[in-house]
């Protein structure tokens, strides 16, 4: 929420790259906000601790410069809260309440607290609380919809301050004062337009300065738009705009002060420009880059980004501080901007533009994807394909244009899924993100992000009845709930991805969802159903004659029975498991699964086989290449040579081993042996 060049939502004005911005008039309301910062409060008065954060509320209409009055409020404060700002918005530019969860989790990241992937709402508010406990934060809310909202996030710490902008009151949280915002002071409104038009025009007819002025009722917005359209016209006169603005209030003109000024200085922008701005109320999140609004308008990139720029100068668009171009739609304006779109275009051409937009992004995130895999010719060819005008120049910008977007990517996610006639854009997008993500981000950092995504495409799996993706959003889902230690979430998600892998006719979701059961019953401790379930799975896979799928399955089932202390079975589908990697040409397979032969041999007391078949495993090792293996396999030798009394050869094999790690990573301080630790054979269902 950083100040602009241009705030069509207040009174704040500031030169672009300047660290000094000047704020205009509300001197009375902040004087009385910092009073109220003081005062006490009625836990206070009765001999109570305040148990919770204070609550002050700046209510307004949007345009009223209650955002502006709110950062300056922060602004002023702020030393007093050496844990920070922290700021959120708590309604989209369309007026939709942002869900809490969203909200809780973002200002969570703000705090350097990782939330769980699909953690619910009470959870997410929850962490917050604990993260601000004892802590000095002011929270800054904006746009909240409702009391419920900001009741959900406030702080259980009387020491921080949450600040919240709103069109009412909050009822229902308890000793809260509102500031109700009019107009500014007849100075501060004509000093804000002096700011656009400069001192001459204003010096030389004050009187049509404050006429102006009282024809936009002091609202910083409406001022602003005025000032903009004065600044693009250095021929007209100040009068000529407050007698326009008069005349149309005694015409009767619907609307507020802000709308008649947005109608008049849309009227005037040449056509392409004009319908460029209406259709921008479909930027998702109200976030506008020139793809977004060239897609939209149907024009060349370039020609966007001069439109928004200006934009920009007339008022009607922020610029993000950002190191891409990015524009923010002002809340105050959306609702004008999606009226007249309404009402001089067609529904048809309205989902036009919207399918426009929503393949435009597809096709940036299908370029920002392929440049991660040039080693790749299919990928190389594929990215030479595409226009050079969507292609990134290295993968550092497209992973800078992935995190700068990426609240306007999610957002056109939800509304590709919203509008029931672009199913199939809609899952070709969540495709992408979801692709895109994981390579620059990864599926861990970006499991909230995905887990979001993956519940989109289920609703729309279910909502078409396609069976497929409803399991593959079922199976993903599942993953992200076990990864987060919701087993039994998990293990329900996967049995519902079961089913529907069936309806479907899906043998590999099929099979993925039975060995997904089958690990969730083990991680639950239940290993006979663990290892039933991996039968299944391995059946399967045995049927369609996958031969690598089935000798990881019979590493699976033999991890299930050594768990269950069934050391036989075990062995002898460890075996199993040895011989399928062998036959599939898998050297480092085939060493992995006889380094399990000999840790079942030795849990089953027989130190003698074991170090026999760990010998054997050492040397696939070797062929393979695998140099942490061996390391591994050299100290567990040792073990098994300390057991049965030889401590002189246990030695050589523990010196070797440090030797194999040094050697792979001279540049760890780490001792060898926490290294020998860290590196321990992993089971087939652990790699897995």
């Amino acid at each position: 929420m950083a100040d602009q060049a241009v705030d069509t939502d207040g009174a704040r004005l500031s030169a672009p790259g300047t660290a000094e911005d000047h704020f205009l008039g509300r001197t009375r309301e902040l004087k009385e906000l910092r009073a109220d910062i003081e005062r006490a409060g009625l836990d206070t008065l009765s001999g109570r601790k305040a148990p919770r954060a204070r609550v002050l509320l700046i209510a307004g209409a949007p345009g009223s410069g209650r955002t502006a009055l709110a950062a300056e409020l922060a602004r002023q404060v702020a030393e007093r809260y050496p844990d920070g700002v922290l700021r959120a918005r708590l309604s989209e530019p369309d007026g939709t309440p942002v869900p809490v969860e969203h909200t809780a989790r973002e200002l969570l990241a703000a705090l350097g607290v990782r939330a769980p992937a699909g953690a619910a709402e009470d959870e997410l508010t929850e962490a917050l609380r604990a993260a601000l406990a004892g802590r000095r934060a002011l929270l800054l809310l904006d746009d909240a919809a409702g009391a419920e909202q900001v009741d959900a996030l406030l702080p259980d710490a009387p020491d921080c301050l949450a600040v919240a902008v709103s069109g009412g009151p909050l009822t229902g949280i308890a000793d809260v004062r509102p500031c109700t915002l009019g107009g500014l002071d007849t100075k501060s409104a004509v000093e804000l337009l002096t700011r656009h038009t400069g001192s001459v025009r204003i010096t030389v007819d004050p009187r049509s300065a404050e006429s102006l002025a009282e024809a936009c009722q002091g609202r910083p917005a409406a001022l602003t738009l005025a000032g903009g359209w004065l600044a693009s016209r250095p021929q007209a006169a100040v009068s000529d705009l407050a007698k326009r603005m008069h005349a149309d209030l005694e015409d009767g003109a619907d609307g507020s002060p802000l709308a008649r000024i947005f109608r008049l200085v849309h009227d005037q922008l040449p056509g392409q420009a004009a319908r460029t701005l209406r259709l921008l109320h479909l930027a998702p999140a109200g976030l506008v880059d020139p793809h977004t609004a060239s897609a939209l308008a149907g024009c060349s990139v370039g020609a966007a980004r001069a439109a928004l720029d200006d934009f920009v100068a007339l008022g009607l668009l922020r610029a993000v501080d950002s190191p891409l171009p990015e524009y923010e739609v002002p809340g105050c304006l959306h609702p004008l901007m999606r009226s007249l779109a309404e009402s001089l275009e067609r529904p048809a051409e309205l989902q036009l533009a919207t399918a426009r937009m929503l393949e435009r992004t597809v096709r940036l995130l299908q370029s920002c994807r392929l440049i991660t895999e040039t080693d790749s010719p299919q990928a190389r060819d594929k990215l030479q394909e595409m226009p050079r005008v969507l292609r990134f120049p290295t993968p550092r910008a497209a992973a800078d244009w992935l995190r700068v977007r990426r609240p306007a990517l999610l957002a056109a996610v939800r509304l590709a899924v919203a509008d029931g006639e672009l199913d199939t854009l809609a899952r070709r997008l969540m495709s992408q993100l979801v692709r895109a993500m994981a390579a620059h981000v990864g599926t861990q950092a970006a499991a909230a992000d995905l887990y979001g995504v993956h519940g989109l495409v289920l609703d729309v799996a279910e909502r078409r009845g396609l069976h497929r993706e409803k399991a593959a959003a079922l199976l993903n889902l599942g993953d992200l709930d076990a990864q987060t230690g919701r087993t039994r979430a998990a293990l329900a998600r996967y049995r519902a991805a079961l089913d529907a892998g069936r309806e479907a006719n899906d043998p590999y979701a099929t099979g993925r969802a039975m060995e997904s059961v089958g690990g969730a019953h083990q991680e639950l401790g239940d290993y006979d159903r663990a290892a039933d379930w991996f039968g299944r799975a391995l059946a399967e896979r045995l049927a369609r004659g996958e031969r690598p799928e089935a000798a990881r399955l019979y590493g699976r089932i033999a991890t299930a029975h050594t768990y269950a202390g069934r050391y036989g079975e075990a062995l002898r589908n460890w075996r199993a498991a040895a011989a399928g990697y062998r036959k599939n040409g898998d050297v480092a397979g085939h060493a992995r699964a006889l380094s399990e032969v000999a840790r079942v041999q030795e849990y089953a007391g027989r130190p003698t086989e074991s170090l026999r078949t760990c010998q054997e495993a050492v040397e696939w090792a070797r062929r393979a290449e695998d140099v942490r293996l061996q390391a591994a396999l050299q100290l567990r030798l040792a073990d098994t040579l300390d057991r049965l009394g030889d401590p002189t050869s246990a030695h050589l094999h523990r010196a070797a081993a440090e030797r194999m790690l040094g050697e792979e990573r001279p540049e760890d301080d780490s001792s060898p042996q926490q290294d020998a630790t860290a590196c321990e054979i992993r089971t087939a269902s652990e790699e897995d």
